[in-house]
């Protein structure tokens, strides 16, 4: 009986955990495919690759993502291959899985809840052509021309028992996004969440833990992602998981946590602080700081802990931050989103996730929809368009605003110029992203691919239709971030450049200085000066842009021209260091 598991990722560098988890507790019964796509990928095509393999059994794991395009599939394979026997498992069949029984007569099976056991027990059913499947737990199916709900099935104890499903992996997974789960279940109740579908928290053993961990940091992964939903819930075991990594030194991978920042102690952050750059990716869920909104999707959160503790984190300047924000959420109307996307923007930290609710089928937040007055289409992702507190016009402005605050503030490509100009125009950050937003719009800047440097010159461009008096500091602060984050590029048009620039021939004798080479390029003192030349840049300024920076991006009449030294960095956080050289270089030029 030939079985295919697959599922349509949302990118190529992802990869699914759940299709390796079955396989692996299949292994001693049968012997399963992988394939996987992703939702970019024609509907056709995945379907002919299915078809050609022929299989007996097909499975997929279902996202609110894939679920339509799933559907497609499903329909077509069972049209030219009636006798193929089609699964569908996953979150977004786990609840309502009778109605999509009903609604898609080419599906034969849905495995809802924790899948691993229900479907061993289904394969063996279907090795042994058995038509018996009311005993099998956690599975809806046909008997008779009816639909029928088998009861659910209890949660694994020991987690233990499920092998792992990254035996025997070689280089599938090399420069791929690898999820991994240390635990299951969380211990919090968000109304939005499917997690609090389920109660407690269970654990994988750590000696577990450690050694799959070694074999994705041996088989050079891009990226471990973390899929607990709390990961410091527990703080010793997080932190034994943490000191494993560290010890490890990977080179080349990064490792992804969601976190819970109040749950964060001294002596976490004391450890966290001597973490090696870029190692360690935080996501912090924040989602409002209204107090009615927290209360009202029970949340446990202390805003102004947390504040301060992600303050904190970002001063170690080691560990990138994500704090998430959820529009659409009960009691938040447009002005409250407002203050609370202006209170995460001051903490800066690296990424600021603007996500809109979705109505996910099982949680409490759907069970509530008319309480809330939500109103959303019935389809995935299930996102709410509207509610009684906030319009769908209102939506959608921040729908732009999400689309800025990812182009411009989450890349860190534009981070002196943006504190500039809501320093000295608008009341508050949000302010700057709206009114950028309506000039977006109407240029209809929305409707094209833009590129990185074509950014900057839109930037500039709003700037100057502003008719704001200081545009020579901000036209100054805008080249100095595209010069620290864009090594060796053309400088974007509209962007006026230094009419005194090094000329490259200069260019060489400066950096065989011997006081530039001992006090700031030290790491390049035995490499030839052609070499040096590619790592680094020198660029005169109209005003002392520095000064700006030191005088909290306020803006100053002073035009102090000055030279600024580029060091350029691999680091994930810290990408270019600055120097001052203004005073070796009046006397080199």
């Amino acid at each position: 009986m030939k079985t295919i598991l697959t599922t349509l990722n949302s990118k190529f560098v992802h990869s699914c955990l759940s299709i390796r988890y079955l396989k692996e507790y299949v292994r001693d019964l049968i012997s399963i495919e992988l394939k996987e796509y992703t939702i970019n990928q024609n509907i056709d095509f995945i379907a002919s690759d299915i078809y050609k393999e022929n299989p007996d059994v097909i499975g997929f794991s279902t996202y609110i993502w894939n679920l339509t395009e799933t559907l497609e599939i499903c329909e077509i394979l069972k049209i030219v291959k009636p006798e193929i026997k089609i699964i569908l498992g996953g979150p977004e069949v786990s609840f309502g899985g009778e109605k999509i029984l009903k609604d898609n007569p080419f599906i034969d099976f849905i495995v809802y809840g924790e899948g691993e056991e229900t479907f061993k027990e289904l394969m063996e059913a279907l090795i042994s052509n058995s038509s018996k499947y009311n005993n099998i737990n956690g599975l809806i199916h046909r008997e008779d021309n009816k639909i029928v709900i088998n009861p659910s099935r209890h949660l694994i104890k020991d987690l233990n028992t499920i092998p792992s499903p990254y035996r025997n992996m070689g280089n599938e997974f090399r420069n791929k996004i690898v999820y991994f789960e240390s635990s299951r279940g969380c211990p919090f109740g968000c109304e939005f969440c499917l997690s609090s579908t389920i109660k407690g928290v269970r654990y994988f053993s750590i000696e577990r833990v450690k050694e799959e961990l070694n074999i994705l940091i041996d088989s050079k992964v891009k990226q471990v992602k973390f899929v607990d939903r709390t990961f410091n819930a527990n703080k010793k075991y997080a932190m034994e998981i943490m000191n494993f990594i560290i010890d490890k030194n990977p080179k080349d991978i990064n490792f992804h946590f969601e976190v819970t920042a109040h749950l964060l102690d001294r002596e976490m952050l004391d450890f966290l602080s001597n973490v090696k750059e870029g190692l360690f990716q935080f996501e912090v869920g924040v989602q409002s700081t209204n107090l009615d909104t927290i209360e009202a999707v029970g949340r446990v959160t202390d805003f102004e802990k947390l504040r301060r503790i992600t303050s904190e984190i970002k001063s170690y300047k080691n560990i990138h931050q994500h704090l998430d924000l959820i529009a659409g959420l009960p009691y938040e109307g447009y002005n409250s989103f407002r203050k609370s996307f202006n209170d995460v923007y001051e903490i800066k930290p690296e990424k600021i996730q603007l996500g809109f609710l979705k109505l996910l089928k099982g949680s409490g937040l759907r069970k509530d929809e008319e309480k809330y007055g939500f109103r959303y289409l019935d389809t995935p992702p299930y996102e709410v368009l509207e509610n009684d507190f906030i319009k769908y016009g209102e939506i959608i402005r921040l729908k732009f605003i999400e689309d800025l605050v990812e182009r411009y503030y989450n890349e860190g490509y534009f981070e002196h110029s943006l504190e500039y100009i809501i320093n000295n125009h608008y009341t508050s950050p949000f302010d700057f992203y709206e009114d950028f937003s309506f000039f977006w719009e109407e240029n209809e800047y929305h409707k094209v691919s833009n590129s990185r440097i074509r950014l900057y010159e839109i930037l500039i461009e709003f700037y100057k239709t502003k008719n704001y008096p200081d545009i020579s500091s901000f036209n100054e602060l805008l080249r100095f971030d595209f010069i620290e984050n864009n090594k060796g590029s053309r400088t974007p048009h509209g962007i006026d450049i230094f009419e005194r620039n090094i000329e490259q021939r200069k260019m060489h004798e400066i950096l065989k200085d011997e006081r530039i080479i001992e006090k700031y390029l030290r790491e390049y003192k035995d490499l030839p000066t052609k070499k040096t030349i590619k790592e680094v840049a020198i660029e005169g300024f109209k005003n002392n842009i520095f000064k700006i920076m030191e005088n909290g991006y306020n803006s100053i009449d002073e035009k102090d021209e000055i030279y600024i030294l580029f060091v350029y960095q691999e680091g994930v956080i810290n990408r270019c260091k600055t120097y001052d050289v203004t005073y070796i270089l009046k006397e080199l030029i």
